[in-house]
């Protein structure tokens, strides 16, 4: 039997018709050839784009030179004459701009956090890699020597404006420790935030202490284990010792303007790496925080769509009763509008610490002894899985470490044994740490995975000597392991966590490079295709939107990414390199750096000072969340 695929069911529709359409109501209605021909409806003009390459990832038609597009969804892929013929009469105008490059599937951020990001791009970024923002390259930091040099000339040039100087990406691991006196040694009179490439930790000078008013009798008032992950002597607060003290230190680590400078920086840059939609698991749950990202993620000329993923965890924490998480859940739509939305019918949950933090749950001990963390106790976890599948939804997981994902797979059987479901389609989220035994469980039970393949190539080669050991920090983010197993996956960067760029995802992929240049487990490497299906189809599919986007196919939105080379062709160890040009997101063309306006950012309603405030605690209170601090 022929196997009916989109472009034969949209090509069979378009077959000799003429370009004016006359509708069946229009027909019964009509009594005469005149009448007739007084309702027949203008077909739309048509754009048709060419370009050196298309590359669809349609099997019906891999490679095209040009598209047809007719209000912003695809009509047609082929050659231009094939183009041309299923357009027949209707009216088309030809956009050669592409003909010197290669037009690939519009790339998709299936896993980033916009807040997060714009908190942390818009500080004085001091990394352990290098960051590529639209207003030039952050270098990474060497050492702890460089890092303190690089931080104090940026304290000298800073004009204290009664907030707080704030750098992101300092890692102990990488660097050593960082303590009160080190900051102390810069200034003792402008205050300083160190927020760690973790995002779980903060590490102050006494400026910052005073200026907050964090005494002994502050940290003395913290909940036993904050305090017991609070260090004043050397002004270091980490997990719930960081969450404690955030009512005192958001005002000077965020406020309205530095959240409207980082969301349109971060939205610049993800347009600058080819994205033309992504998602936010894990949304915002404070109003005036959203309401400030809608300002610039929600307005007209936002060059791609961003939706937002319920937080079950916090969810199952604020409401007793199982119906009202839901349907508070469901009344969570109405926050959002225009280019931003909240993915239907998915729930986001956390299983174990991060990865960055070490803190992920792993089967054999580390290195040094120390102990994995939860992020929710096994009652909740159970709860809200149970809740949100018994209505439907489809559940992505945080889950790094092998210990973590025994946990997901052993709930996703037991609610598989007690309510099946057809392709539940759950999502297992970053898959730092697993197992070969793990690798055939989730091929049974049906889930599919979105890897970050950046774990490897940042931190594989210290893990192997920190923590984890050689060969479990080799074999984190077992692609190669999932393909045999034929289990579907996709890439994410976790902005961040790794840097939002597909391409560059795709090179860790593909390479598995560590920061030393070694191959980090070969046999766990992965095809260019795959990669590049994991930023687009497959990232899709994971979202449940491979009906609307991921190839370039008839029917599709028309969201294209414009690339300097085919990455399909092109050398594996380049990919990274690869020009992105813009994109063109539901028909509409935009180059990389064409522009956005300015978002109209007012300060809070009705604002004063401590609703300033409590935005200030709402956003790094958020950002805090999503960077996957455990209770």
């Amino acid at each position: 039997m022929t196997r009916l695929t989109r472009r034969r069911l949209v090509g069979a529709g378009l077959a000799g018709l003429p370009a004016m359409a006359v509708s069946s109501h229009a027909l019964a209605l009509t009594e005469s050839l005149t009448d007739i021909g007084g309702s027949m409806v203008e077909a739309p003009l048509a754009t048709i784009f060419t370009a050196r390459e298309i590359v669809t990832l349609d099997p019906a038609r891999p490679l095209a030179q040009a598209v047809a597009v007719v209000n912003g969804r695809i009509l047609w892929t082929g050659s231009l004459d094939e183009v041309k013929a299923i357009l027949g009469s209707q009216p088309y105008t030809i956009d050669r701009s592409f003909e010197d490059r290669v037009v690939v599937p519009g790339f998709v951020a299936q896993h980033d956090h916009p807040v997060l990001a714009a908190l942390t791009m818009s500080s004085v970024i001091l990394s352990i890699e290098d960051w590529v923002l639209p207003g030039g390259t952050v270098p990474a930091v060497k050492d702890k020597a460089d890092f303190m040099d690089r931080l104090g000339k940026a304290v000298d040039a800073w004009t204290d404006d009664g907030r707080a100087l704030l750098t992101w990406g300092y890692h102990p691991d990488f660097y050593g420790p960082l303590t009160r006196a080190d900051l102390d040694g810069i200034s003792t009179t402008k205050p300083i935030i160190v927020w760690c490439r973790s995002c779980h930790e903060m590490i102050f000078n006494t400026a910052l202490l005073q200026r907050a008013g964090i005494t002994e009798a502050v940290v003395g008032s913290f909940p036993a284990t904050a305090r017991e992950q609070s260090n004043l002597d050397d002004a270091q607060f980490w997990e719930q010792g960081l969450f404690a003290v955030m009512p005192k230190i958001a005002h000077y680590a965020a406020s309205p303007a530095r959240l409207q400078a980082g969301l349109e920086l971060t939205r610049d840059y993800m347009h600058a790496k080819g994205i033309t939609i992504g998602n936010e698991p894990g949304g915002i749950l404070a109003k005036p925080v959203q309401d400030a990202v809608n300002a610039v993620f929600s307005s007209p000329d936002m060059p791609f769509r961003w939706s937002f993923m319920v937080d079950a965890k916090s969810m199952v924490a604020a409401y007793a009763e199982d119906q009202q998480v839901l349907a508070e859940t469901e009344k969570l739509a109405s926050w959002y509008g225009g280019m931003t939305s909240l993915a239907p019918r998915q729930a986001k949950l956390f299983a174990d610490g991060a990865i960055y933090s070490q803190l992920m749950q792993v089967r054999q001990p580390y290195l040094d002894g120390h102990k994995g963390a939860w992020m929710m106790d096994e009652a909740a976890f159970d709860r809200a899985f149970r809740i949100y599948w018994d209505a439907g939804y489809q559940i992505h997981i945080h889950v790094n470490g092998d210990a973590g994902l025994d946990r997901v797979l052993g709930t996703l059987e037991t609610n598989l044994r007690r309510n099946p479901r057809y392709d539940h389609r759950t999502v297992l989220v970053h898959f730092a740490v697993s197992d070969p035994d793990q690798v055939a469980r989730i091929k049974a039970l049906g889930a599919i995975v979105s890897g970050n393949p950046y774990y490897v190539t940042a931190l594989a080669d210290q893990y192997a000597k920190v923590g984890l050991g050689p060969e479990r920090a080799d074999d984190m983010v077992r692609l190669g392991d999932l393909d045999r197993a034929g289990i579907r996956w996709s890439l994410h960067s976790d902005m961040p966590m790794a840097p939002c760029d597909p391409l560059f995802l795709m090179w860790c992929a593909v390479n598995r490079l560590t920061a030393s240049g070694r191959v980090a487990a070969p046999d766990q490497r992965t095809t260019v295709e795959k990669a590049l299906r994991g930023v687009t189809i497959e990232a899709a599919y994971s979202l449940k939107l491979e009906d609307e986007i991921g190839t370039i196919s008839p029917g599709k939105r028309a969201n294209l990414t414009i690339l300097s080379e085919n990455p399909l062709a092109a050398d594996p160890a380049k990919l990274k390199d690869i020009a992105v040009w813009g994109t063109v997101m539901e028909g509409r063309v935009l180059p990389a750096g064409s522009g956005q306006k300015k978002a109209m950012l007012d300060r809070p309603s009705g604002a004063t000072e401590d609703r300033e405030l409590a935005f200030a605690e709402a956003a790094i209170g958020h950002a805090f969340k999503v960077s996957h601090g455990p209770e």
